[in-house]
């Protein structure tokens, strides 16, 4: 006859057994739903920096030879290694807005108190593009705070990844979607494909609807200072002035500022999507190498009603 303790034993045994497979299971789920198929992502995204470095007898990578070091270097604030790593000087006196910039375009490795590391990836580019930084952008403010030349590897990366991301978006308008583009030779050369014209709201149509849209970027880079402030104060310690940043970075500072203020809204072209088909069109975009960018049109909503919202610490009286 079993007694009270061995029946305990095994119905803990039991319930620990139990609990392994419950775990195992969730685990299962979790691998089948965060693993993404080959279908469901741009081939960009696939690609990686090409790395043709030489190693050194101490296992190092030894880019001298590939990459020519700038006279003005020391005023310089980053590395941009041909593997697609760089390395920023937090105690360069333009670190802020180098900071802003790389956040912007690159994932962080690790930052420690003098040198952060970050990584440029296909997906912190599509990142980049999505608010607003262009191609020649990124190549060419990357080229200016490098303290060497740029490596080709890096721009060709940087193309191959952003040419054909954010040109195209899937915008949620009066309740109906429309693929929406500015560029209008993108829009014909989807209409094209005979699986998107299925995807199409009335396939017999060939003119395509036109708007407006604001062009302006939606990252804001913080911009380097002038030596003194308006009332003619120094600068606080620590703080980045005009005179320490080199001429062509704060050159170009200040034409990205002046094309900011210059942007007026730009045409667009589109054409309505079925509903039931939005995933099809989703799939085939990025089978082209044009995935879209999903956007709601809510400031010109005039179908669904607003939500009313008051703050938590308004005033009840």
């Amino acid at each position: 006859m079993m007694g009270k303790k061995d029946k305990r034993d095994r119905a803990r045994e039991e319930r620990r057994a139990a609990k392994r497979v419950k775990i195992e299971e969730d685990e299962d789920e979790e691998t089948t739903e965060t693993e993404p198929t080959t279908e469901e992502i741009p081939d960009a995204a696939t690609r990686s920096v090409d790395d043709t470095g030489k190693e050194d007898e101490f296992g190092a990578k030894d880019y001298r030879t590939e990459l020519a070091l700038k006279p003005d270097h020391n005023s310089r604030p980053l590395f941009v290694a041909p593997n697609g790593h760089i390395f920023l000087e937090s105690f360069s006196p333009v670190y802020k807005h180098a900071h802003d910039f790389l956040i912007a375009i690159s994932e962080p490795v690790c930052r420690p108190e003098f040198i952060h590391e970050y990584k440029l990836t296909a997906y912190s580019l599509y990142a980049a593009v999505s608010v607003g930084l262009e191609t020649n952008d990124i190549i060419e403010y990357l080229r200016r705070l490098c303290k060497t030349s740029l490596p080709k590897g890096i721009e060709e990366f940087i193309k191959l990844c952003t040419l054909s991301y954010g040109k195209v978006k899937l915008v949620l308008k009066h309740n109906k979607y429309y693929v929406e583009s500015q560029h209008a030779d993108v829009i014909q050369v989807l209409l094209k494909d005979p699986v998107i014209q299925e995807c199409r709201f009335r396939p017999e149509e060939t003119e395509l609807l036109t708007g407006q849209v604001s062009s302006k970027s939606a990252l804001q880079l913080s911009k380097p200072g002038p030596s003194t402030t308006t009332e003619g104060e120094p600068k606080q310690e620590g703080e980045a002035t005009g005179e320490e940043v080199p001429d062509d970075i704060y050159a170009y500072y200040d034409k990205m500022d002046k094309e900011e203020d210059e942007e007026e809204d730009t045409k667009t072209v589109s054409f309505e999507v079925k509903q039931e088909k939005i995933e099809v069109i989703q799939k085939r975009c990025i089978e082209l190498e044009y995935p879209l960018l999903a956007e709601y049109d809510f400031k010109n909503d005039t179908v669904n009603p607003d939500i009313k919202l008051v703050s938590f610490f308004a005033d009840k009286n």
